[in-house]
């Protein structure tokens, strides 16, 4: 973040016009020197003053409203953006109309302007004015042109443009070249000694703030290569401070080096950073958020839960130590320093834990978080995905045994009744046309969206749709709404940059779909194994560096595995498509064909994968072929059972059975979708 303290001290320099009289002068000089020892009284007896024989400047009354405004401590903020207001009626001009700006000495009221617009975080507003400030950066002084560029880096890296922010530090840098060569050839007497070794130190200071903007504005763009080159330049100039170990951790979490990264947020002393009232930071606080960030991308997910939440206990610490007991929901902007106003950072962390415990399997608590973080980030799509998935998690019920997808009686056997002779198993009441794999494959989440993240690109807005519509086509599923599922899972499968994940998911929803309307031959199309090809839940993205330097130490697992549900394998998922294919068979009773596709798909999975919905269609075939024993030890085993107990000749008991493995491959679709159905 800039330097505020600078900031605002550029606010009331420059007081005096070339027409003033040598009395106003001197008066005006006067003022600046109590100002900036911090006797603010003297210095508003200055210029009132000065007022009395200038009336007709507004200068001096925007002076007069900064100073009151550090007399108040800097916590009057509202109070002062509306006298700013009032002083740009009172000129008549706008950021807009640049022809407005001609006149340098307007440009402090503006930049003003910007500064309390960063504050109340009106990115937007701010970054209108800097620009047309930008545009008139040669008549300014090195030091203001110096802090509008400052500040502009500071909003470009805030709402995510990292290019716009390196080109302007590629400015900053000609500005310190100019001013190095400028400053050399300066006068030889004492105060010129004293401005150069003034002007050095500030320079110093600028280039270490560059080489961490740079840093920041690296990490956004995912350059590997270039972020370690300036992460180098940043530990020669600012050390082991709490920034620089921050921004280093930063850099290693995104290279996937999650122990080191662990290690460097550790390493720093966040005790002797100064604290939010003087920087608007709460150091705690970021370091608690890092830590959970960390462990969620290794997916250690309770572990990042509970380092959220010692971020939003540190977070509500410091609001009740700035006095914003309101958690932010004042829109007064008064009581509290301005600097201080972006230390709130409770809607993002909110956001965060949300995430998380949707991983965790806590929809109802993800809910709550994310429900209280949309009354900021409306704009936000991938956020309202969030909470359309927290609703179908719930809708689900949480079964822990579809989740993990373990064959289990419980989801076959419904009861037992009597005893002895009369003792007999009722079964659940599933029908066979429901699709067996119901549940939504969830994309590996890069939180690179709108706000609080960063805006989503164009590959990234074609990723959001497809899951949107999978979405979608899942929960007009679960309403009966099938010509609505329909309609989103053929949208789906006509993206042209569909996830493999998301494009087996659109195959078995517009199945069950073409299945509850009674199109088995349309169903049958889409249930083709062929179909699948991909199972990857990744998405396509635009890094091109990332990855590209790794370093020497090997890289860590990112621990988001896949959930167990989702088929890990085209194999599995294949294997998915077939028992779904003998569903459908069976309701054309045609029991052979749904018997070959159960147990090659069968062949395909581990015993202990098979879903108990595969062990149901298992009994239900062999009792429609009337067996009866083998139907109820499929059911006492729980798993499925060769059909050697079949009717079969004497001759034919002679020859060996043939395994599962080597039945031949069905071939689809042609010889299924010529048969009708009876």
């Amino acid at each position: 973040m800039a330097e505020n303290t600078e900031q605002n001290e550029a606010k009331h320099d420059s007081s005096s016009s070339p027409g003033m009289t040598d009395q106003e002068k001197e008066v005006a000089a006067s003022a600046y020197e109590e100002f900036t020892a911090g006797k603010y009284d003297e210095s508003l007896k200055h210029l009132e003053a000065l007022q009395e024989l200038n009336k007709e400047d507004y200068k001096i009354a925007m002076n007069k409203a900064v100073v009151e405004f550090y007399k108040s401590g800097q916590t009057t903020t509202g109070t002062l953006k509306q006298a700013l207001m009032a002083m740009k009626n009172q000129v008549h001009t706008s950021a807009e109309d640049v022809d407005g700006l001609d006149d340098v000495e307007n440009s402090l009221l503006y930049y003003n302007q910007a500064i309390i617009h960063y504050h109340m975080r009106q990115f937007s507003e701010a970054i209108s004015i800097g620009e047309k400030l930008y545009q008139f950066l040669e008549p300014f002084e090195e030091k203001f042109a110096q802090a509008v560029c400052f500040l502009l880096v500071d909003l470009y890296l805030l709402t995510f443009q990292p290019e716009k922010a390196l080109h302007l530090l590629a400015v900053l840098d000609k500005l310190s070249v100019q001013g190095n060569n400028k400053n050399g050839k300066g006068e030889n007497n004492k105060d010129g000694v004293n401005q150069k070794a003034e002007f050095t130190a500030m320079i110093e200071a600028a280039k270490s703030k560059m080489h961490q903007y740079k840093v920041r504005a690296y990490i956004q763009m995912k350059s590997s290569k270039a972020c370690k080159r300036e992460i180098k330049s940043v530990m020669n100039t600012a050390g082991n401070s709490a920034p620089s170990l921050f921004l280093k951790s930063n850099f290693e979490y995104l290279r996937g080096n999650y122990r080191k990264a662990v290690k460097l947020l550790n390493s720093s002393n966040i005790a002797e950073h100064p604290g939010p009232i003087k920087t608007g930071e709460c150091v705690r606080c970021m370091f608690w958020n890092n830590l959970g960030c960390i462990h969620f991308a290794m997916g250690k997910h309770n572990l990042g839960i509970f380092y959220f939440k010692k971020a939003l206990q540190e977070n509500d610490h410091t609001c009740a130590q700035l006095g914003d007991g309101s958690n932010g929901q004042s829109k007064k902007f008064t009581g509290i320093p301005m600097c201080a106003l972006l230390a709130n950072k409770r809607y993002e962390l909110l956001y965060n834990c949300g995430i998380q415990l949707l991983h965790i399997g806590r929809p109802l608590a993800a809910f709550e978080c994310l429900m209280e973080a949309v009354q900021v980030y409306h704009s936000n799509p991938r956020l309202w995905l969030r909470l359309a998935e927290c609703c179908i998690s719930a809708n689900k019920g949480g079964s822990e045994q579809e989740s993990k997808g373990l064959p289990c009686k419980k989801g076959i056997v419904q009861s037992v009744v009597g005893q002895g002779y009369h003792r007999k198993i009722v079964l659940a009441s599933q029908s066979t046309q429901n699709t067996i794999y119901s549940g939504k494959g969830q994309e590996a989440d890069k939180f690179l969206s709108a706000a609080p993240s960063s805006p989503l690109r164009k590959q990234e807005v074609e990723n959001l749709r497809c899951s949107i519509l999978a979405c979608s086509a899942y929960v007009a599923l679960a309403l009966g709404d099938n010509l609505m599922a329909l309609n989103h899972a053929e949208k789906l499968l006509h993206q042209t940059k569909v996830s493999g994940s998301l494009k087996f998911l659109g195959h078995l929803y517009a199945a069950e779909a073409l299945i509850s309307l009674d199109r088995i031959s349309d169903a049958i199309a889409h249930l083709n194994p062929e179909n699948v090809s991909d199972v990857s839940m990744g998405v396509l993205t635009s890094e091109q560096d990332q990855g590209s330097d790794k370093g020497d130490e090997p890289v860590e697992s990112s621990g988001k595995q896949t959930p167990m549900c989702y088929p890990s394998s085209v194999t599995s998922a294949r294997a998915m498509m077939l028992f779904n294919l003998g569903s459908a068979y069976c309701l054309r009773s045609e029991y052979d064909k749904a018997r070959k596709c159960l147990h090659q798909a069968a062949s395909m999975m581990n015993t202990k994968e098979i879903p108990p919905e595969a062990i149901l269609l298992g009994v239900y075939l062999e009792l429609q072929n009337g067996n009866t024993q083998l139907a109820l030890q499929i059911i006492k085993r729980n798993q499925l059972l060769p059909t050697a107990v079949q009717r079969v000749s004497p001759d034919s008991r002679k020859k060996p059975v043939q395994p599962f493995q080597s039945v031949q491959a069905i071939q689809l679709p042609s010889s299924f979708t010529q048969v009708q159905r009876k």
